[in-house]
């Protein structure tokens, strides 16, 4: 067991540290973090390069995130559980998406990676994280606020759907409370007013 853990949490933290948005913006000679925020998220890529060419973003940090849990949660299976192992696995990819040391430590914010993490260990909470960056960024055009709102249904969702499977609702909420965390000086913004709007679906400039 002790071998797949580690395995899990080491192979985790490897893939997390293959952040799309930094990926992409180098295929075009250039570093999505000199530009914006200066991080390296989906949302300061699509400001800086526009919308259509953030698909691969997406494809590359969807799939990172979904290969950790799977692999966590295959490893894990006979252990801990399939859905335990796979939280492990997901812990540890948003961990090294956040903090890549292969990047300087300087990683996105785990909203889009959280989405797909939630997709393999609990579709509903999925759904709801969804919704509620949905109902959030269309009433206001805040991603942030949207993404705030998202990770905090992260923590509670697998807090209220997970209690009885202590490793997953840890993992869960130790999720979803670092990528509330990252957007602190976004919330700093928001209480001032002095947030920014974003159109994601904003065609590219000429």
């Amino acid at each position: 067991m002790w071998l797949f853990l580690v395995v899990s949490i080491v192979a985790g933290y490897l893939l997390g540290n293959l952040n799309g948005a930094v990926c992409v913006s180098r295929l075009l000679h250039d570093d999505v973090r000199s530009h914006g925020s200066g991080n390296a998220g989906l949302t300061n890529f699509i400001r800086s390069y526009g919308a259509s060419r953030s698909l691969m973003v997406i494809a590359i940090d969807a799939g990172k995130a979904v290969v950790a849990c799977l692999l966590g949660g295959i490893l894990l299976k006979d252990s801990l559980g399939f859905r335990a192992g796979a939280a492990i696995g997901g812990a540890a990819v948003m961990l090294g998406h956040v903090f890549p040391a292969f990047l300087g430590f300087r990683g996105g914010k785990g909203i889009l990676s959280g989405l797909f993490i939630a997709i393999v260990v609990d579709w509903r909470i999925a759904l709801l994280i969804l919704g509620v960056f949905a109902l959030a960024y269309f009433a206001t055009q805040y991603v942030s606020l949207g993404s705030v709102l998202a990770a905090i249904t992260f923590a509670v969702g697998f807090a209220l759907l997970h209690h009885r499977d202590p490793i997953v609702m840890a993992c869960g909420i130790f999720m979803g409370l670092l990528a509330a965390a990252m957007h602190w000086q976004n919330i700093l913004r928001l209480v001032k007013g002095q947030e920014r709007k974003t159109n994601l679906f904003k065609k590219d400039k000429e």
